[in-house]
């Protein structure tokens, strides 16, 4: 009886042992299935003119509680591509890399996109390996009675997991501006988001069944004004889709204005018609953590794309 109740013992547990691994290895099938991309605005991840607990200094690194805090929260949404906004030169983009994978996350690819702005950058980690990687750095525009350069450029990072799909990152001139004729760089802006748009029309037509693409970043102003409108058609021809994101309660704003005590909505996704399908949820998440300002004064937004065709 011992040895019948031994056996069916041995048995059972082969069954749960195997029932495990097939478990395992579906979830992982499953989470294979999917990709997290995420967008998120550093504040001045390099030497810049700042305050720091109540006191001005000048040429100063971004403080290391401010790093910290955007590693942890990096690290709670574990996105697999990640796009970033003022970042510094490649050094600055290296340490975050290097510190992340020292927490648990490891980026092997690292992508800095140097624009007409010397001082911030967008730039892609990714665990993904891309296809290809194309900078656009030759977009120009009239604005009054000079020729301008989109301050960051644009960022173009194609992926063939699941399928192809392209990736371009962007990063819209801020409010701060001297030039009087233009208040809130409104106009500077839309020619910027113009710009882009223009370039992102001839790669989809220059390679034909470029379907699946979505801009991301900080482009500081609304879903419904005039620089976003530019990204979602033009004329008859409809481009792509503004993805709405909320946070835990169920607010829309991603930045906090302190200065103004203003909260507004400026970083996210548009994706192209065919790729909204394929995102997971219908919609994206803005991650709200407590103490969000320590780290930015932007919070990161993500969202989960299907992979599947």
């Amino acid at each position: 009886m011992n040895k019948f109740i031994a056996l069916k013992y041995s048995s059972l547990k082969k069954v749960l042992i195997i029932g495990l691994i097939f478990f395992s290895c579906f979830a992982d099938l499953h989470a294979s299935q999917t990709v997290r991309i995420a967008t998120y605005n550093l504040r001045n991840y390099l030497v810049s003119d700042r305050m720091v607990s109540g006191t001005w200094f000048k040429n100063y690194p971004k403080p290391e509680v401010e790093k910290a805090f955007i590693r942890k929260s990096i690290l709670a949404v574990r996105p697999d591509v990640l796009v970033l906004q003022e970042m510094g030169v490649m050094p600055f983009l290296r340490e975050l890399q290097e510190d992340l994978a020292l927490d648990g996350i490891d980026y092997p690819y690292a992508i800095l996109m140097e624009g007409a702005d010397p001082i911030r950058h967008t730039a892609v980690l990714s665990k993904l390996e891309p296809k290809y990687i194309k900078k656009h750095q030759d977009l120009d525009f009239k604005y009054f009675d000079r020729e301008e350069s989109v301050s960051r450029g644009l960022l173009e990072v194609g992926f063939n997991q699941g399928f192809p799909w392209t990736l371009f990152s962007v990063h819209l001139k801020s409010r701060y501006t001297n030039e009087k004729a233009d208040e809130q760089s409104k106009l500077r802006r839309t020619l910027e988001a113009k710009a882009c748009r223009e370039r992102i029309l001839e790669r989809m037509d220059k390679e034909g069944a470029f379907s699946d693409y979505l801009v991301v970043g900080d482009f500081n102003d609304g879903p419904s004004s005039a620089p976003m409108r530019r990204f979602y058609k033009k004329g008859g021809r409809l481009m792509a889709e503004r993805l709405n994101a909320t946070d835990s309660q169920g607010h829309y704003w991603t930045h906090f204005y302190k200065k103004e005590k203003s909260y507004t909505t400026v970083d996210g996704f548009v994706l192209s018609p065919n790729l909204m399908l394929k995102v997971v949820a219908d919609s994206a998440r803005i991650w709200d953590p407590k103490g969000a300002y320590v780290g930015s004064d932007h919070r990161m937004v993500y969202f989960d794309l299907a992979l599947s065709k």
